[in-house]
């Protein structure tokens, strides 16, 4: 499958393939960790091997996820 497909949302529900990776990841992690917080390195490595990703773009699709919006001045806050 080429990259360009990585990047394009599912008319069923708007994720991206990556999205979708990280998700399956972590829901994966969870049910290892007994329903607790799963460290975001530990849900790193995990997306890493299934998908080519940097850090970079791993936080940004977790930041996307969790809500978060970055301000101008670098801050983070929900939006």
């Amino acid at each position: 499958m080429p990259k360009d497909y990585d990047n394009i949302p599912d008319v069923r529900d708007g994720l991206t393939r990556k999205e979708r990776i990280v998700l399956y990841c972590l829901k994966q992690a969870q049910e290892e960790f007994g329903g607790r917080n799963v460290p975001t390195v530990t849900l790193y490595g995990r997306v890493v091997e299934k998908i080519d990703m940097d850090e970079d773009e791993f936080q940004h699709i977790l930041s996307k996820m969790v809500g978060l919006t970055r301000n101008s001045d670098g801050s983070t806050s929900f939006g």
